[in-house]
Formats: structure tokens, sequence, C-alpha cells
């Protein structure tokens, strides 16, 4: 790699950072204002099949082939290759033609199996089946037009448009989630008007998105072409992804989809909602391993010095990133779920559900660098012979952990498949990748954690059943910010940095 996209690498870190926090920040913020909203339109039990719908979403991701991936890893090493702009192009026109085709199929195969699943897998409540059956259909539709955003992402991330990705992110963010609030106001307060309106706008943004991708590639000298030899040198990858991607599916969906078959469509709301603040940690996750991963691919092929100084400090981010949040959400689950829903049934049995997924979701948020360097190298066997494990133990685990305990059983997986995977991988990845060093480098980012905990439990006795409501956001508010600051304080690689920044700041006042 020459100099200047060293330099630039470097420089752009920061700003492709703080806008794929940006689009993280606003997608919470939508979802803190309106899905209490939807809840109180639509009850429990629509909003069950909505879950139901991201479990489903979920499940096709299998067949992405994992191409996504391998789109965003294949984006960035042909960006710092001008010459190969020909090549690039032809990729993304054979990708894109068959992640069209593949989503027609899904959509097709969906609405086909729709009377199927309303009548032998959903447990309905008080919603009519023929409701479920046309909402089914519905998400079939909605598939096909949200299908292709994975492959947009990758391309944009890996040509590290991070900043144009995440500004279009927010738009369409707002206008989903503004506009299905208002049709339901205005226009028909039904599940099957929510999900129309879903369609029509994820329409618009595959549009968008893909000539963003194409204005983004960079000029060729004859037009794309669809060419088969693009894939076959991406393959070995690709069917790496696969496995890993097959079985990661499992291990995060199982629980979703055994609670569906075993509980009513109130209790699918109810874990929903819960994992929805997991779900909310692992966009935190990802809007850094989106900013990573295009850096260690380049840097894989060229600096290894600089790739390793990049994943300790980014292992000592996610760190700082995740803990204090992941002990907040943890320790004042229950009054969090009660202050957002204003629904004491809500907060009282998705509130320990909430805790578990938390847990498991900070866990593998700690994993994503290592994964990441994984990647970088196209080392995709160590993260399938882990997975294919974990998939062996864990589904028949969740599946009696359910029948016995519940629904807080089937959640009480995720956190213990993640601390199993955290134990396998990293002495693994680190021994292989990282030489000398490894394990105390990783031990440090780990520091953080105590005084998280210490700031965390305090406030937890801090707050009494008599408080109001205020007086128990200004609790929690204090702890999360406190908690991050000392968690930046204690991560040794954060810590220089940010008392530069405050030295620099009473010095310029």
């Amino acid at each position: 790699m020459n100099v200047s996209w060293n330099i630039k690498l470097k420089s752009a870190f920061k700003f492709d950072l703080g806008a794929n926090f940006a689009g993280v920040v606003w997608s919470a913020l939508m979802q803190f204002v309106f899905v209490p909203l939807y809840l109180k339109y639509l009850g429990i039990e629509a909003f069950g099949l909505i879950g139901f719908y991201l479990i489903l979403q979920a499940i096709i991701q299998v067949l992405d082939f994992g191409l996504s991936p391998t789109m965003n890893r294949e984006m960035a090493r042909y960006s710092v290759q001008p010459e190969k702009a020909p090549e690039a192009r032809d990729l993304v026109r054979t990708l894109e033609a068959g992640y069209w085709l593949v989503g027609v199929a899904i959509g097709v195969v969906t609405i086909a199996l729709a009377p199927l699943i309303a009548t032998h897998w959903i447990r309905a409540g008080s919603i009519p089946v023929r409701v479920i059956q046309h909402t089914v259909m519905l998400m079939g539709v909605l598939a096909v037009f949200q299908w292709p955003g994975s492959f947009y992402q990758g391309g944009l991330m890996g040509l590290g448009r991070q900043v144009l990705f995440n500004g279009l992110n927010i738009l369409f963010s707002t206008l989903s989630s503004a506009g299905s609030f208002l049709v339901l106001v205005l226009v028909s307060p039904t599940i099957q008007a929510f999900f129309l309106w879903l369609i029509g706008i994820n329409a618009l943004r595959m549009l968008v998105f893909a000539a963003a991708l194409w204005r983004s590639l960079p000029a060729a000298d004859r037009p794309s072409r669809f060419d088969l030899d693009r894939l076959r040198s991406i393959r070995r990858f690709a069917a790496g992804m696969t496995g890993i991607s097959v079985c990661a599916l499992i291990l995060m969906q199982q629980d979703k989809l055994i609670v569906s078959k075993l509980f009513s469509l109130k209790i699918l709301g109810y874990y929903s909602l819960a994992a929805m603040f997991g779900g909310g940690l692992s966009m935190i996750v990802t809007s850094v391993f989106n900013t990573i991963f295009p850096r260690f691919s380049a840097l894989a092929a060229s600096d290894e010095n600089a790739l390793r100084d990049l994943y300790y400090r980014s292992t000592e981010l996610m760190a700082v990133l995740i803990f204090p949040l992941a002990a907040v959400l943890v320790l004042f689950s229950t009054q969090i779920l009660q202050l957002w829903t204003r629904n004491t049934a809500v907060a009282q049995n998705a509130g320990t559900i909430m805790a578990l997924l938390v847990i498991g979701s900070a866990l593998n948020g700690l994993l994503n660098p290592s994964y990441a360097l994984q990647l970088a190298y196209g080392w995709t066997s160590i993260g399938l012979r882990i997975n294919i494990f974990l998939v062996c133990v864990s589904l028949p685990a969740t599946w009696l952990l359910a029948r016995h305990y519940g629904p807080v059983g089937a959640a009480a997986v995720w956190p213990a498949l993640n601390a199993m995977y955290l134990m396998i991988s990293l002495p693994w990845t680190h021994r292989r990748l990282l030489r000398g060093g490894a394990f105390k480098r990783y031990a440090e980012a780990s520091l953080p954690l105590v005084p998280i905990l210490l700031i965390a439990l305090l406030g937890k006795l801090v707050i009494a059943d008599f408080m109001s409501a205020p007086a128990i956001i200004s609790v929690i508010s204090a702890v999360l910010l406190c908690a991050t600051a000392a968690a930046a304080f204690a991560a040794p690689s954060i810590r220089p940095w940010l008392i530069s920044q405050i030295v620099r700041g009473r010095t310029s006042s």
C-alpha cells in the first residue's frame, strides 16, 4: 500500500466512524420514539407479527451465500487497485442480477407458504387467521425489496462511502418509521396498512441505493457486463462465508423461532420487544465493524504492523462503547421498559429476557474485531468450525430450556453461546494472526469493565420504587455518562487522546 493511501485510511477513519454512529443513533431514536406508538395502535399481538417478520428476514439471509461480506471485502481491495475498475464493475453487475432474482424467488415462496405459516406455525390469539395469512403474504412482497439491501450496503461500505450510505439510511429510516405511524393514525390502524407502507418505501430505497452504488464505482473504459469468472474468483471466500452465515443465523435466531413455535403471539411480542435492546447494542457493534473491516482488508495485504495496532485500538474502542450501555441496560432493564412503553406487563414479562439478550450481544461485540481480522485474511474456516460446534450444542439446549423455563430459558442460551465462542476463538485467532503480546493487549481492553460495573451497581442501589419517572431517568442517564467516562479513562489507548483533548480545551479557553 502506498503512503498516500495509508494516510487517507487514517484521516477518514473518524469521519466514517462518526457517520456509522450517526446512522445507528438515528435508527435507535426512531425505534425509541415510534415502537411504543406502534404498540399503542396495533397491540402486542400484531407487534408479534412484526417480530415474526424480523425472524423471517433473518432466516432468508441464508440465501445471501456469504456474498454481502464478500462484496465489502472485494470492493475494499478494488478501491486500492484503480487499474481493476472494469473487474469491479463486472462483479457488481453479476452479483446485482443474482440478488434481484433471488429476491423475487423469496417473495414467491413466502406468498405460497403464507396459508401454511398462518395455520400451522403462528399461534394466533385474537387476530383472525385470514389477517395473519394476508400479512405474511405482504411480508413476502416486502422481502423482495429489502433483500438486496445488504448487497448495496456491502458495496458502499467497501468503497468507503459510509457517509453517503448513512445519510441515505437516515432519510429512509425516517420515512419508514414516521410514515408508518402516520398511516396507522390517518389511514388505517391495521398491520396490513403498516406493511403496505413499508413495501412502498423499501422499493424506493432500493432504487436509490442502486444508483448510489453505481455512481460510487470507479470509472471504466468499457460498459460493465455479467461475468461468471468474477464469481469463480471469490467462490472460496464466499463459500466459507456462506457456512458461517448459515450457522450464525441459527445461533442468533433459534431462540426467537422456537419462541414463535412454542408460545403465543403475545409472548412473541414481549420477546421481540426485549430483543430490540440486544439488537440496538448489535447496531453499535455493526457500526464499528463496518468502519474497521474495509481497513483491515486493505491493511492485511500491505502493512501488518499497522493492522495489529488498529486491531488493538478497535478492540478497546468496542469495549468502551458497548460495556457502559450494556451494564445500564442489564441492571435497569425493568425500569427502562416501564419508562419506554408505560406498560407494566411488558416490563415484567420482558425485563429478564432483555437483560440476558443484552449480555449475549455485549460478549458478541467483543468478538467482532477478531472476526473482522479473520475475514481480512480470508480465514473463514475457524469461524465455520466453531459455529458448527455451537449449533450442535445450542439447538437442543434452547428447545429444552424453552420447554422447561419458558422464554427466559430460551434467552439464556445466547450469552452462554457467546461466552463459549469468546473462550475458543480469541486464543486461536491471536495465536495464528497476532504473535506476541496479544493476550496482554486484549486483557487491557477489558479493564474498563471494572469501573463500569462499580458505577452501575452504585446507581442500582440509588434507585427506589417510590422515585418519579424524571428522577429515574436522571439517575440512569448519570450512571451511563459516568460509566462511559470511566471506561474511556481506563482504556490504555483512548486515555492519552482523551487527556490531550481536555488539556487542549483548557488551553484554548
